[in-house]
């Protein structure tokens, strides 16, 4: 059921029109007790003037701005009405409101285990509005708890299919190096679920995500070694790259004559100075050459 216009007109208009009513309606009444005289023409006309002025005030509905009012008629959908003010609908409708402000949903921490089974604390905050009222109040029994458990269901599948972090390989998704494409898919699965409720998904955002405390510690003591090998990595590369321009610019130079072995030697005691977490104490040769 998708969302309708629904007939309206000016609630001013309406309420003046209703007053002549009752007026009339008075009128006819004073006239009768006063003049003691009965006429039923008359008391017909009273009644009937009453019953129409009390069945255009059921019509009298106000709307409060970004509320939407969604009018059923014996339990058939005449439309809703999303402009505010003071509006005259069909009478005897039933009038339910609907807001159509912007809102927030935080969830719960919710403890689940990411594609490589393990277990992760992860929370999001969903930024949502309804944009079709007929499927909100008509598709589901509660749209605001639908996308409560809609949005934990989805935050929940989306965990399941990236790795909390990467390790070997750099070139995946993670959910914690990617976060901006891992919100914007769980996002997108939002949207499909909540289409059916008339909802919305302006955003979505992860607002929590760690370990669960019983691995905590050992992901730590992970994370620390991967460190320490990418930093060891970095300083090879760096220290093969300084032989190599040192002994290049030696020979460039011809300011000494080094035969393989003595090259050997030169590239052992530098790539020690230079990889060595402590500062090298080089023995100095003052007897000879070698």
């Amino acid at each position: 059921m998708n969302e309708i216009k629904a007939w309206k007109t000016s609630g001013f208009l309406g309420f003046l029109v209703i007053l002549l009513l009752y007026g009339g309606c008075a009128y006819f009444a004073i006239a009768q007790i006063v003049g003691e005289r009965w006429s039923w023409t008359e008391l017909l006309l009273c009644i009937l003037l009453f019953l129409l002025a009390s069945f255009g005030a059921s019509g009298l509905t106000v709307v409060q701005p970004n509320q939407a009012s969604v009018l059923t008629f014996f339990g058939r959908y005449l439309g809703s009405v999303r402009e505010s003010g003071f509006w005259l609908v069909a009478p005897l409708t039933s009038h339910r409101k609907v807001s159509l402000r912007v809102r927030n949903f935080n969830s719960k921490q919710l403890k689940v285990n990411d594609v490589e089974g393990n277990p992760v604390e992860i929370a999001a905050v969903v930024v949502f509005r309804v944009v079709d009222t007929a499927k909100a109040v008509f598709e589901v029994d509660n749209y605001e708890q639908f996308v409560e458990i809609q949005s934990e269901t989805a935050l929940r599948h989306v965990a399941t299919r990236y790795p909390y972090d990467t390790f070997e390989d750099e070139s995946g998704y993670s959910l914690r190096g990617n976060a901006e494409e891992v919100a914007a898919e769980l996002a997108r699965e939002l949207q499909e679920r909540l289409a059916v409720a008339g909802v919305e998904v302006l955003e979505a955002r992860l607002t929590h995500l760690a370990y669960s405390p019983e691995i905590a510690g050992a992901m730590l003591q992970r994370q620390q070694a991967a460190a320490i090998i990418a930093a060891r990595q970095r300083i090879v590369e760096g220290a093969v790259g300084m032989v190599q321009m040192a002994i290049s610019r030696l020979e460039q130079d011809n300011l000494v004559s080094l035969d393989e072995e003595r090259k050997c030697l030169m590239v052992n005691n530098l790539l020690v100075a230079i990889v060595s977490e402590r500062a090298a104490q080089p023995v100095i040769n003052v007897g000879s050459l070698y």
